[in-house]
């Protein structure tokens, strides 16, 4: 519902005493509510329970003068879906009823909202007959398009009960092996079906998971896993089966695990897969990593490097010698961070060299080498081989052995400035490990200079500011204490060096906080992603603590004191900016550094 004007509004409220759903004294006390929480008048209604959105919205249409329905329990034709596509639908919040005299009939949350009515006719191409509908309403008519997704898939996989010789074509596009899922067979309409429906949806996993009586598919959007469909047993082998043609995988091999890849072309952009397969106890589960360059932002700040961070990685990407490190779980980010620091140093005048499993972003300018342990090229062979490729920069995509991490190490001694990642809990825990791989303590101390840790959260879609209770206050005091500026005279200052606009003032009992509207390109609230991290120069005080075989603990606490932000610390001031929330903080970013 558009925002109200104060007479439409008036109107409104006269037109449910007049339907008898509210009385002139209740309408007085919950104006006089709502004046004194800040709370709009019409979000008290349905929130107390006294009118429900339904009857709100056809009070609304009554006044505005636009035809209402109800769509709560409406069934509508899945061909009659088809009228409008998906994506519009959810973006606009309208769904398609039907056609009357040459117009297309649409029930829309926005119905009153002349632009958004125009701007969508002149989207699709064709005049409407709009039709006002509640927001309830609208998102159980939405559902029904995920139902004929499901009715889709189910239905050609269920036809393929035997798997045909053909079904996928090999073409070369732009001198790429691009697979086209041909659309006459029933399994590749229904692998053509999930893929664009995880690529329009951000997706950057799919789980297919065997269980004892059906079939399972997940997709994990902004790091969190959403099942999307459930299918009948009996369609697990020829979809796995499938899958396993386009990787050029054995399809009779069902022991071991299978990794492969491909490339397709969904939504209108080409998307590599990297594909895990597995035996399980029902089957064979499929993990399908989605690697869409596409919306990848690989500037330093848009990735959400502020403040002291930014100044510490600039620092340290300016020598000419030494290791950047990278640590965080699968998923967090690392790789696109090497990417970023690769993007901002690239030029003309030095020789870049990467190694990588997989190539994960195509990079013109930069030598970049794909791993394959099948033909004997490792991490450690391959490092061998690049440094006698007069490389000034190299970028190891991981340190998984000793052997590896020796040879980082010599690479970072005799003059390269080398890139790499580690699986460690927090950026302290770095230098540990490699100890624990058998590097000399002298050696870590000389070569590494910037340590990186990290994490991603979900990225609030529309922010909306509240006042936090008293355990939200408390965890910010707690983590934040003294970063937070103590007198107004500092705000700026402060706020300069972590690098955020403003920032409020330490030891409140509340602070402005923000939350997200679930809406169903967002849903949670949630759009897309953004680090938490932390960075450290390793410094002369570090370095003695290296030599000391310090803990990760010792490490963490003489960063801190160094001036070192932690990543939680981190998450807490996005939240106060805007950027996430304290949920999505204390989901992702737990105190690691013990």
């Amino acid at each position: 519902m558009s925002v109200l004007s104060a007479s439409t509004q008036k109107q409104v409220e006269e037109q449910l005493v007049k339907d008898g759903l509210l009385d002139d004294s209740q309408l007085s006390s919950l104006k006089a509510k709502a004046e004194k929480s800040s709370t709009p008048l019409f979000s008290l209604l349905v929130s107390d329970g006294i009118v429900d959105n339904e009857n709100l919205t056809k009070a609304t249409a009554v006044v505005t003068k636009v035809p209402y329905v109800n769509l709560t329990t409406a069934r509508i034709d899945p061909e009659t879906l088809e009228l409008l596509p998906h994506e519009v639908a959810e973006q606009y919040m309208a769904v398609p009823l039907g056609e009357m005299q040459h117009r297309l009939v649409v029930a829309m949350l926005d119905a009153d909202n002349v632009q958004a009515v125009d701007f969508l006719s002149n989207k699709i191409g064709r005049p409407l007959k709009v039709y006002a509908a509640s927001e309830q309403g609208i998102r159980s008519a939405l559902m029904q398009y995920k139902a004929k997704l499901d009715e889709n898939v189910a239905g050609a996989l269920a036809k393929d009960a035997a798997l045909p010789s053909g079904g996928e074509n090999q073409a070369t596009d732009k001198d790429k092996n691009i697979k086209t899922i041909v659309q006459d067979s029933p399994i590749s309409k229904a692998l053509s079906t999930i893929l664009e429906y995880s690529a329009k949806n951000r997706a950057s996993d799919i789980h297919i998971e065997p269980l004892e009586k059906e079939l399972k598919i997940r997709v994990r959007i902004d790091g969190v896993l959403r099942e999307i469909m459930k299918l009948p047993k009996s369609t697990e082998a020829p979809l796995v089966s499938r899958i396993k043609i386009l990787s050029n995988l054995k399809i009779d091999e069902h022991r071991i695990p299978q990794d492969g890849q491909f490339t397709i072309k969904a939504d209108n952009k080409e998307i590599d897969l990297r594909i895990a397969i597995s035996p399980v106890v029902w089957g064979e589960q499929v993990v399908i990593r989605l690697l869409d360059k596409s919306g990848t932002s690989l500037k330093l700040e848009d990735m959400g490097y502020t403040g002291r961070a930014l100044r510490t990685i600039r620092k340290g990407i300016s020598n000419p010698n030494g290791m950047i490190l990278t640590s965080g779980p699968t998923g967090s980010g690392k790789s696109t961070s090497l990417y970023a620091l690769i993007q901002e140093i690239k030029n003309d005048t030095i020789n870049i060299v990467t190694l990588e499993d997989p190539v994960e972003y195509k990079m013109s300018g930069i030598n970049q080498i794909q791993i394959n342990a099948d033909v004997g090229l490792t991490f450690a062979t391959g490092l061998r081989s690049v440094l006698r490729q007069d490389p000034d920069v190299v970028m190891v995509g991981e340190i998984r052995d000793a052997e590896t991490a020796a040879l980082a190490v010599q690479a970072a001694l005799t003059g390269h400035l080398v890139f790499s990642t580690l699986h460690t809990n927090s950026a302290a825990g770095i230098l540990p490990r490699l100890l624990d791989m058998g590097v000399e303590p002298f050696l870590i101390a000389s070569t590494v200079r910037t340590v990186i840790g990290q994490r991603l959260v979900r990225r609030l879609a529309t922010p909306e500011a509240y006042q936090s209770d008293k355990a939200e206050a408390g965890l910010i005091n707690e983590h934040l204490g003294m970063l937070l500026p103590e007198k107004d005279s500092g705000v700026a200052d402060v706020a300069e060096d972590l690098g955020y606009e403003t920032l409020p003032l330490r030891g409140q009992s509340a602070y402005t906080l923000f939350k997200g509207k679930d809406t169903p390109d967002a849903p949670g609230g949630y759009r897309g992603r953004v680090g938490l991290y932390e960075v450290f120069e390793v410094t002369e005080s570090i370095q003695d603590l290296i030599m000391k075989r310090a803990s990760s603990a010792e490490i963490q606490k003489a960063a801190q004191a160094e001036g070192m932000i932690t990543m939680q610390q981190d998450g807490f001031f996005k939240a106060l900016a805007g950027k996430t929330t304290i949920a999505e903080i204390t989901r992702v970013a737990a105190d690691d550094a013990a």
